[in-house]
């Protein structure tokens, strides 16, 4: 039952390539646990499951850990993307661009400017 309720969790899993995920159902609980990429992977993953169990269920148990903890995220610029539409997805604030620009400087020369397929550093803050 509850790997039914959770599907969408367990989909997101499969999007991301979680590293080592495995899923188990025992008494009632689903139990899950695996490897995210980055901080910002295993936030939409507990993001998913609180939008489907709750603020705080009790029929899941994750064990999501993290591969890369050094950065919140690695973001590769699509066309059309600016430091603050890329800032106000990651933080919820398009002025934390800047906290953007200053973790990319070596490849960043202006914040203003950037392009498509470069791959930036979204810091944690």
């Amino acid at each position: 039952m509850s790997k039914t309720k959770y599907q969408s969790v367990l989909e997101l899993g499969e999007k991301l390539e979680i590293q080592d995920g495995n899923v188990k159902e025992e008494n009632g609980q689903l139990q899950v646990w695996g490897t995210a990429k980055t901080p910002y992977e295993k936030d939409l993953l507990w993001d998913e499951i609180k939008r489907v169990g709750g603020d705080n269920p009790t029929d899941i148990m994750a064990d999501i850990k993290v591969a890369d903890d050094s950065v919140y995220h690695r973001h590769t610029v699509k066309s059309g993307e600016s430091l603050s539409k890329i800032a106000k997805h990651y933080y919820g604030d398009f002025m934390k661009y800047k906290q953007i620009f200053e973790a990319n400087t070596n490849i960043l020369k202006n914040p203003d400017v950037i392009h498509p397929g470069q791959e930036l550093v979204i810091p944690k803050l």
